[in-house]
């Protein structure tokens, strides 16, 4: 449990990248040793800048940001950075390190037992699978042995048994742990309390008290101020129709006029401005490829690795999607779900074809399918055939992607932006089939439901890999392939 001792506090911060792009305005709160909170807000609001903040590879423009001394800090980040893959085991953790550590191996062993992670040191990152990498990057945090442990989504293509691990490591934790994070069921079995990045004012609100608790507050706030705006609304509106009556009519009904337009003035200062995090992506649709039918894909064996032996094995499966028909892929971390996935959409998987022709929208983990060094505007240009500029943009708006965002390159955008373009782009793609590997992944939870609902729309075939229960109930499946079952 939290105590009393401050370990870290805002101080009236203020960041922004250039003069467009505002993070936070004087954002004030603090933190105490041993408290767990959650990091709430909007793609793209910043979360993750907080975190470079906090660890001091970012400089606030204003204001102040303090630590206990000798307070260390350690991140898990999201992914691991692509010129990182072809590190090793032990290179990787090597190089959060300034100095020589000559026992590393033992500590290596320590957590990687803490994270349930076997494998050889000089094995490469890259070999690993997504949820396997969501476990590394755990351990390569806590192997820093930090007095305040920032995880940014660490749920993110964790299995079942991964995150019920993770949850249960972070209520015994006994330090400082700040969480970023979408999962509402997870984060309120250890959560105090949440740090809410408010996206107009570019401010951070604090609130204690479980997950739930505090989202149920956050709603209620946000209908208390819609039903306020609301009564504020039809008051100047009547008052600007006396205000109006009276100015024509002159004299003294002039100067009576004059006083009603300065209380009107008064009443829209009073005006809260909705939040932009009640913002959700439009309601899209995936059309199919046209003039498609038959058997769009028939999987006669399947190649995975054996979740005891460690050694690939293939076994013999026999399944055949057609328009509409949806396999969802299942089994634990590390056992190839999504290196099935690879070589289905290569074409180079053995036991498996795919109609000729076929067109395949393929939405990575990693969003390696997305080009990082062009801009969504470039992305989107290309998939995109019919219409103009202002089509294009619109389109992008309704994916949250607006002018700003169009002209930054994708490699410099959040993980759920890069999301987000991603579904844009497939949605422009028309294809025969959807290979979906962790959709959910880095995703606002309010954006889920649109998506979920885009996809049971999808008149082509699909095969979907999520370890997220909540979001698969609300997609038709027709098939099940469980690898760990085979």
């Amino acid at each position: 449990m939290p105590n009393d001792e401050t370990i870290l506090r805002f101080n009236e911060v203020t960041f922004e990248f250039g003069h467009k792009k505002p993070i936070l305005h004087e954002a004030s709160f603090s933190l105490r040793r041993g408290a767990k909170v959650t990091l709430m807000g909007q793609n793209g609001v910043g979360k993750s800048t907080i975190f470079k903040l906090i660890m001091g590879t970012l400089k606030p423009e204003a204001g102040s940001i303090t630590t206990t001394p000798h307070t260390t800090i350690a991140t898990a980040r999201q992914v691991i950075p692509r010129e990182q893959m072809h590190y090793t085991i032990k290179e990787f953790f090597e190089s959060v390190f300034t100095k020589k550590i000559y026992n590393i191996d033992s500590h290596i062993d320590a957590v990687l037992e803490v994270v349930r992670v076997q494998a050889p040191h000089h094995k490469t990152l890259n070999s690993f699978s997504g949820g396997q990498q969501a476990r590394l990057l755990l351990a390569q945090a806590l192997i820093q042995n930090p007095d305040i442990l920032l995880l940014d989504e660490p749920t993110n293509n964790l299995d079942k048994e991964g995150v019920a691990h993770l949850t249960q490591f972070l209520i015994q934790y006994p330090k400082t742990c700040m969480v970023i994070s979408h999962d509402a069921d997870f984060l309120n079995t250890f959560t105090h309390g949440v740090l809410y990045v408010e996206a107009f004012s570019h401010s951070i609100e604090q609130y204690t008290g479980n997950y739930f608790k505090v989202v149920s507050e956050i709603t209620a706030r946000r209908e208390r101020e819609r039903m306020k705006n609301a009564r504020l609304e039809k008051d100047i509106e009547h008052r600007k129709e006396k205000a109006n009556f009276f100015g024509q009519k002159g004299g003294h009904l002039r100067d009576v006029a004059r006083k009603m337009r300065e209380k009107i003035e008064d009443l829209e200062e009073e005006t809260v401005v909705v939040r932009r995090e009640d913002k959700t992506i439009r309601p899209f649709t995936i059309p199919c490829q046209e003039h498609i039918g038959g058997v769009i894909l028939s999987l006669s064996s399947v190649s995975f690795m054996h979740p005891q032996e460690q050694v690939v094995v293939t076994k013999k499966v026999k399944i055949e999607l057609r328009k509409k028909e949806r396999l969802l892929l299942t089994g634990p971390n590390g056992i190839g779900k999504t290196t099935l996935l690879q070589t289905l959409a290569s074409g180079h998987a053995k036991g498996e074809s795919i109609k000729k022709d076929t067109h395949i929208g393929y939405y990575r983990q990693d969003f390696s399918a997305l080009d990082f060094e062009e801009t969504p505007y470039e992305a989107l240009k290309i998939v995109i055939k019919k219409g103009g500029e202002e089509e294009l943009r619109s389109y992008a708006a309704g994916f949250l992607l607006d002018a700003e965002i169009l002209k930054t390159k994708i490699g410099a955008l959040s993980e759920g932006q890069k999301g987000l373009v991603a579904f844009a782009k497939i949605a422009q793609e028309h294809p025969g089939i959807l290979i979906l590997d962790e959709p959910t992944n880095h995703i606002n939870f309010r954006h889920l439901p649109i998506i979920a609902k885009a996809l049971d729309s999808y008149e082509g075939a699909m095969i979907l890999v999520s370890h997220f229960p909540e979001f698969v109930k609300q997609i038709r499946i027709d098939y099940t392939l469980d690898l760990g079952n085979l």
